[in-house]
């Protein structure tokens, strides 16, 4: 079952007993909606990229069908999805970033090296190349230097050049081959608590999803849909996602945005959340609020 991050949290911060209409970025399975409606928002729109996601947060949430509008959108484009339905501003937000672990352990999506599957990674599969048409096309030069940003992998050359030398030999095309060649291309010292594939795995599913992309302009697009006293909450779960999300918010709070930081350092999952759902770890809750 998926669990929602942090959401006493998230509730603490965005305060929906307040009522007013909220918007949740990233509806997923309906957990954090859900807990903002029974909580007291007055209405919530929720956009996913992931269609499939958005069909099971529509049975989840059937019960409150008429609270609640579910949309197949980037959080991105949020400014669209109001703009389209008359709406100048939101008394909350929510985006909890980044892969969910319901896509992760969805069997044919691709995002694991756990199962050997076809390599997809996409969140929308409507749209875009899949990870193994984008490691496919791309030179070498490219690829290091997507790994290496986007992973943080010290051995991004060594992989990148075997990822070349795999294509020459008929290509990469499930997850179990791109680990495989991860695994060779790493020099082994010893135990290491996560598998060497990890970090290039999560570069190529950013790339891929252009996770990074445009973050810091939906920032700040959020911060102006806001209404006087209204609040966003925004989850990271890597370094990269909260570097953006902490220096954007900083930004905004020395110009003249009106927003005002209410976290002076990220919020952590408590140690009874962790016990429960381990895969909580690395998340990382900012959040902020409009002025009055």
């Amino acid at each position: 079952m998926h669990e929602p991050v942090m959401v006493a949290e998230v509730l603490d911060h965005l305060a929906p007993a307040r009522g007013g209409l909220f918007v949740d970025c990233t509806v997923g399975y309906g957990g954090h909606t859900r807990a903002m409606l029974d909580a007291g928002a007055s209405r919530v729109i929720g956009l996913d990229r992931d269609a499939e996601a958005l069909e099971r947060a529509r049975a989840a949430l059937a019960s409150d069908a008429g609270r609640v509008e579910l949309v197949h959108s980037d959080y991105r484009r949020f400014e669209q999805v109001l703009d389209a339905r008359g709406i100048d501003g939101v008394d909350g937000l929510l985006a909890d970033l980044g892969v969910s672990s319901m896509q992760f352990d969805e069997e044919g999506r691709g995002f694991s090296f756990r199962r050997d599957e076809p390599l997809d990674m996409r969140m929308d599969r409507t749209t875009g190349p899949t990870a193994a048409e984008a490691i496919g096309d791309a030179d070498e030069r490219t690829l290091a230097d997507v790994i290496h940003e986007f992973g943080e992998e010290r051995y991004a050359r060594r992989i990148a050049r075997g990822i070349v030398e795999a294509r020459s030999r008929g290509g990469i095309r499930t997850t179990g081959q791109l680990a495989e060649v991860v695994r060779r291309a790493i020099p082994r010292k010893g135990y290491s608590r996560i598998d060497p594939a990890t970090r290039t795995f999560q570069a190529v599913r950013i790339w891929v999803n252009r996770e990074l992309e445009g973050l810091d302009v939906f920032l700040t697009q959020a911060a102006r849909r806001l209404r006087p006293g209204g609040r966003m909450a925004i989850i990271a779960f890597h370094s990269l996602e909260d570097r953006i999300v902490k220096h954007t918010l900083r930004a905004l709070q020395a110009g003249d945005s009106g927003l005002t930081i209410r976290t002076k350092r990220p919020v952590v999952p408590s140690e009874a959340e962790l016990g429960r759902n381990p895969r909580a770890r690395s998340a990382k809750l900012r959040a902020a609020e409009r002025a009055m």
